[in-house]
């Protein structure tokens, strides 16, 4: 009725062939005897001319672009040829062209020019079903759709069953606020919206199921980030039985190599994948999400300047990053840098010198280097001529976050990152325990994981020297997935969470479902949880993990399209057994 083509595949083997195309105006070009249309659907764009059919053309001179018509006619070969296009070397000629969906004249902002993305990001979210026509965004959208489709293929040629798991859950520790959902049967109790899917899907392990997966929405009330989407976010969520840390290494790899050599022309890191633990990769690259496209390398100075007169390096962590022909920069950028050191890393300041033929160390803090560190940089450091050194000094953890931001900062202002290629890890051995800000020992990672050690590293060890069968992948300096060997012992779970703070009870109250499942027999597990929509953004090289999913909410959480948060009537609050507290605080 309203198509028998779509507007990409015409083309020259169609001359002669009435067809009836549809899709929306992308441009219209008025020349007086003759006006020709470009037309638009998701496949493609087809041009349509209107000549010798002057009631024809008073028609469609009153259209505006966007309007949705269908336009029936002859397929011509066009004189002036777009060989950049399919349908390029055709044009159809009209006979009738009916109106299916009328546009205002004035749009909000240009659907598909290249200042469609110039314009304002909140009111292109408000009116976001006009910016999914735009070409990229909406190649964006189809992209994820293959790339679930190649994750769904992947993961049952390797024997996984897809289970969906629910949405009305329980509380969970997972490291972020719950989105609590009122239950009106009831009163004074609340449904939590689901984390992650963790405790279900050890359940399916303890129900028998063997391999388990599903592409599960996860919600969390966290602030939101360029590489993260506030409120909820996918993940592709798998578990296994009789699994190890090496199990899911394979699985993991398999799916990335597939995944993005499938759909990306990037060189692609080929398994097994390079291997850091946590501890390395912070002293090394100052953040456990390195981006291996950047070849620079922190490295330890502090013994070093032991002895150093310079009062800022005294009793401190010292760090310190060496720059291959560094010294080739101006003063202005080493004064750049100082800044971003102090205004985006939080330093108090950054130390450096450039290593220069003639002159030797020169600039910054060139006087406090003595003969004797000269040496030391150049034998043990790899200084060498033309290099230039940046020094970072502070308390341990404050030395290697900074220093962590400095390289990052470092690599894209030399421009160093390799180009066109995904750069793969796995940052292993994650610490179980971490000092809370109130002092107080709490978990670092998954709560859920198994003990480097056992039942015998959890009595005897230090808590905050105890690692644990956790891991991440990394790539181009996302976090990719995160998984665990899960804790599947229910007296080494009562352990682990007493060591937390705690109680057996209170493990019992919060996590029941696990804890009595887990006495009735439970197979040692292990599974990830790969990132869909950082997956997605990667691949298409956005910059903005909005730009691949179909209906975002903005930087502050809210919907503009649908206006969600919103407000709801009194009758729905008593329905929940909710009373609004409108109060000003004093």
């Amino acid at each position: 009725m309203y198509r028998d083509h779509n507007c990409g595949e015409l083309n020259i083997k169609n001359v002669g062939e009435n067809v009836l195309i549809a899709g929306w105006i992308q441009k219209i070009r008025n020349l007086g005897s003759m006006t020709f249309i470009d037309l638009r659907d998701q496949f493609g764009i087809t041009q349509i001319v209107v000549k010798d059919n002057e009631d024809l053309l008073n028609e469609i001179n009153k259209l505006v672009t966007e309007c949705v018509i269908s336009a029936y006619g002859t397929v011509v070969e066009r004189s002036s040829k777009n060989l950049k296009i399919p349908t390029g070397e055709i044009e159809i000629e009209a006979k009738e062209i009916k109106v299916l969906g009328k546009c205002k004249n004035v749009l909000p902002f240009e659907v598909n020019s290249e200042t469609a993305g110039e314009a304002r990001e909140d009111l292109r979210l408000e009116y976001r079903f006009l910016d999914l026509r735009n070409e990229k965004l909406h190649k964006n959208i189809l992209l994820r759709s293959e790339i679930m489709k190649t994750i769904r293929g992947k993961m049952d040629e390797l024997g996984f069953t897809e289970i969906q798991t629910p949405i009305l859950a329980n509380s969970s520790p997972e490291g972020a606020r719950d989105y609590l959902v009122p239950s009106r049967l009831h009163p004074g109790e609340f449904y939590a919206l689901p984390q992650a899917p963790q405790q279900f899907k050890q359940l399916l392990m303890v129900s028998g199921f063997d391999k388990y997966y599903q592409i599960a929405p996860c919600f969390r009330d966290e602030d939101p980030r360029a590489d993260r989407a506030p409120g909820e976010f996918y993940q592709l969520d798998f578990e296994m039985s009789f699994a190890e840390q090496e199990d899911v290494f394979k699985v993991l790899e398999d799916v990335f190599t597939t995944v993005f050599k499938k759909h990306t022309n990037w060189k692609v890191d080929r398994a097994p994948f390079k291997r850091i633990p946590y501890r390395e990769a912070m002293e090394k690259y100052g953040i456990d999400k390195p981006d291996l496209r950047n070849p620079l390398i922190i490295q330890d100075a502090t013994k070093l300047f032991e002895n150093t007169e310079f009062n800022a390096f005294k009793n401190k962590t010292v760090k310190i990053i060496v720059v291959s022909e560094g010294a080739k920069q101006g003063r202005k950028f080493f004064d750049n840098m100082t800044d971003f050191a102090k205004e985006e890393a939080g330093a108090n300041g950054l130390a450096w010198v450039k290593v220069d033929e003639q002159n030797g160390y020169t600039g910054g803090i060139a006087k406090f280097i003595t003969d004797d560190i000269k040496s030391k940089l150049e034998k043990d450091y790899g200084v060498k001529i033309n290099d230039a050194i940046f020094f970072i000094a502070d308390e341990f953890e404050k030395a290697q976050k900074i220093a962590g931001l400095v390289r990052i900062e470092l690599g894209k202002r030399l421009d160093l990152l390799e180009k066109d290629v995904y750069r793969f890890c796995f940052i292993t051995d994650f610490p179980m325990y971490e000092l809370s800000d109130e002092g107080t020992i709490d978990f670092n990672h998954n709560p859920f994981s198994m003990p480097q050690g056992g039942k015998e590293a959890l009595e005897n060890k230090d808590p905050l020297d105890i690692l644990a069968y956790q891991y991440d992948v990394v790539c181009n300096g996302y976090e990719m997935a995160s998984g665990a060997v899960r804790n599947h012992d229910p007296e080494l779970m009562v352990k682990a969470f007493e060591i937390a703070g705690y109680s057996e009870n209170e493990v019992e109250t919060r996590f029941g479902a696990l804890y009595n499942a887990f006495q009735y027999g439970t197979p040692p597990h292990a599974g990830a949880a790969p990132g869909l929509d950082r997956m997605v953004m990667l691949i298409s090289n956005a910059e903005n993990i909005r730009e691949i999913i179909a209906f975002p909410k903005n930087k502050k959480a809210r919907d503009l399209l649908m206006r969600a948060p919103s407000k709801v009537t009194e009758k729905q609050l008593q329905d929940v057994h909710i009373k609004i507290d409108n109060k000003e605080e004093n």
